[in-house]
C-alpha cells in the first residue's frame, strides 16, 4: 500500500514537469530572463560585471545537473544576487523545460 501511495505522489509531484512546453518557455525565459541571462543562456557581461557575479551558462554541466525542482526553485525564489522572477507554476515549468535546451 505504501508502494503505490508513493508512485502516486512521486507520478503527482513529476506531472508538471512532464507536460511542460519549451517552446512557452522560450517565450516567457525571452521576456523574464534574457536581460540577465542572455538569449543563448551564456549571461550578460555588463550585468555580472554590474553584480560583480560571475553568471553560470545555463546550459553548463553544473546548472544541467540540477533537479527540474531545483532550477525551477531558483527561477522563482532567486538564488545568489538574483531576484525572485514571478512566473506561474505553468510558465516555471515551461522555462524548466527550455532551460533543458540549452545542453
Amino acid at each position: 500500500m505504501k508502494l503505490i501511495l508513493t508512485a502516486s505522489i512521486l507520478g503527482l509531484a513529476l506531472a508538471g514537469s512532464a507536460f511542460a512546453d519549451a517552446a512557452a518557455g522560450k517565450a516567457v525565459y525571452m521576456a523574464k530572463c534574457k536581460g540577465c541571462h542572455a538569449a543563448d543562456g551564456t549571461g550578460n557581461p555588463t550585468i555580472a560585471k554590474m553584480l560583480a557575479v560571475t553568471l553560470k551558462p545555463l546550459g553548463s554541466k553544473a546548472v544541467q545537473a540540477k533537479s527540474d525542482a531545483d532550477l525551477k526553485k531558483d527561477s522563482t525564489a532567486g538564488t545568489g544576487k538574483m531576484k525572485p522572477v514571478k512566473l506561474t507554476d505553468a510558465e516555471a515549468n515551461d522555462v524548466v523545460a527550455f532551460l533543458r535546451t540549452l545542453k
